[in-house]
């Protein structure tokens, strides 16, 4: 779907000057947007298609804010991620009832997450779920335990991050030893060739916009309903063990649940491990389900 008009970041473009021109473009109301995704439906109108790719810019340049510890020139990050935001306005159905925002996401991620995969490497890096997973995760639990430190990473903060991610310690050790400098939050960021703070300095905003409050409210409303449909899967015994130990903000033990339901702890954590290996299927299926809307030509 070709757009005229669309502001583009090139490799000797400003950052700052790009983030300029997409505020310009105006948000849309839930109605507006209805109306411009109907018109671009059911009758092709390439205006209408291009409201609705401009107003979600602000959504492709944040998300991509979040993918910058790669390595990978921020241009063709947010190149990327627009690209995917194009698909899902391609894609988009109004009549659904959610807001194009929240089928977006999906799409500008995985477009994003496919470059930098391409970008550094299948062949050296892996190709298994678990290895993409640590991939795109390891950053963000490092930060979470305060494993900020350059080098490899001690025993402990290893075990808590293979438990945290549930892959084979191994494979965070090596992981982490590839994406090497990586880690450190306070290391110094460019822009344009200039210093602009730390890279902690764009992993938080301390003021959200209106756009992104409205983007976390509608993607934590989908998530909790994925999930809660997904728990339609488990039986009873099945459904309290995972809410109890993946759920509640103070979960129980292994002891405290064995005791419970009359059996080992062992046993309880083998039923855990098979709840959450079906929910995590059911959610799957549902956001690919999500994702396949037909085409439009």
């Amino acid at each position: 779907m070709a757009m005229n008009k669309v502001p583009v970041l090139s490799s000797d473009g400003g950052l700052s000057r790009y983030l300029q021109e997409i505020r310009a473009f105006p948000m849309l109301t839930h109605e507006q947007e209805y109306e411009y995704g109907k018109e671009w439906r059911e009758k092709g109108d390439r205006d209408s298609a291009h409201k609705l790719v401009t107003s979600h810019l602000r959504l492709v340049a944040k998300i991509a804010m979040g993918y910058r510890g790669y390595g990978l020139p921020i241009n063709e990050v947010i190149s990327e991620g627009n690209v995917g935001l194009m698909q899902a306005v391609k894609r988009f159905e109004p009549e659904r009832g959610f807001r194009l925002a929240t089928y977006a996401m999906w799409w500008i991620r995985a477009s994003i997450q496919e470059f930098i995969l391409r970008s550094w490497s299948l062949v050296k890096m892996g190709t298994t779920a678990s290895q993409k997973k640590l991939f795109f995760n390891l950053r963000k639990v490092k930060g979470q335990i305060e494993a900020l430190e350059d080098g490899d990473l001690r025993p402990d903060q290893v075990a808590e991050i293979s438990e945290r991610l549930g892959v084979p310690e191994a494979d965070v050790v090596s992981m982490n030893r590839r994406l090497g400098g990586d880690s450190s939050l306070n290391a110094p960021l460019k822009v344009d060739g200039e210093g602009s703070g730390e890279w902690q300095d764009w992993l938080v905003s301390e003021e959200p916009d209106q756009e992104e409050t409205l983007v976390e409210s509608e993607e934590h409303s989908s998530r909790m309903g994925l999930l809660h449909e997904a728990m339609d899967n488990l039986n009873d015994r099945e459904r309290r063990i995972f809410e109890a130990r993946r759920l509640s903000e103070d979960p129980l033990t292994l002891e405290e649940l064995s005791q419970e339901f009359d059996v080992s702890r062992e046993r309880i954590r083998q039923i855990e491990v098979r709840a959450f290996e079906k929910v995590q299927k059911a959610v799957k299926n549902a956001a690919r389900d999500m994702m396949a809307a037909p085409a439009l030509a």
